[in-house]
C-alpha cells in the first residue's frame, strides 16, 4: 500500500514539475511590434492557423515548442483547450485537406525567446518566470498572461 502511495505521489509530482514552474504563460512578441494585446481566443486561432494576424492587422508567424516540453501542454489546455491527441487529429486533418501545416516548434523557453527577439513577425508563448528572468527582455512584449 505504502509503495503504491509513494509511487504515485511520485508520478503525480512529476507531472507537476513538467508543467510551467510559475503556472503563469506569457504570449510574446517582439518590442517593435507594435500590437499591444491580445485575447486568448486569437492565440488559439492564430496558433491553429485559423489567423495569421493581430487585432491591430499586424502579421504574425506562431513559434510553437516540442511536444513534451515544458509549457506547451499548458499552453493548448489553457489557450487552445485540446489535448495533445485533439490536436494531432486537428493537425492532420488541416494537412490531409492542403488548409495548413502547424507551427514551426523549437525545444524551449530560451530559443522561443530569440527567435522571437530576433524576429518582429513572430509570436510565441513562454513561462512567464523566463520573461522575467530573460537578459533580452527588453527587446520582447508581453500580450497576454494566462493563470
Amino acid at each position: 500500500m505504502r509503495r503504491t502511495l509513494f509511487a504515485c505521489t511520485m508520478f503525480f509530482w512529476g507531472i507537476q514539475s513538467a508543467t510551467s514552474a510559475s503556472g503563469e504563460l506569457a504570449i510574446i512578441v517582439n518590442a517593435s511590434n507594435p500590437s499591444g494585446e491580445i485575447t486568448v481566443e486569437q492565440a488559439a486561432n492564430i496558433f491553429l492557423g485559423k489567423s495569421r494576424r493581430l487585432p491591430d492587422g499586424t502579421k504574425v508567424i506562431p513559434i510553437d515548442q516540442l511536444e513534451g516540453e515544458g509549457p506547451r501542454a499548458e499552453f493548448y489546455d489553457k489557450v487552445v483547450q485540446k489535448s495533445q491527441s485533439q490536436l494531432n487529429s486537428y493537425w492532420s486533418r488541416q494537412i490531409f485537406t492542403g488548409k495548413g501545416q502547424p507551427p514551426f516548434a523549437v525545444t524551449s523557453d530560451s530559443e522561443v525567446l530569440e527567435f522571437i527577439a530576433a524576429n518582429p513577425n513572430m509570436i510565441g508563448y513562454v513561462d512567464l518566470a523566463t520573461v522575467e528572468k530573460a537578459i533580452n527582455s527588453s527587446e520582447i512584449k508581453v500580450l497576454l498572461t494566462v493563470r
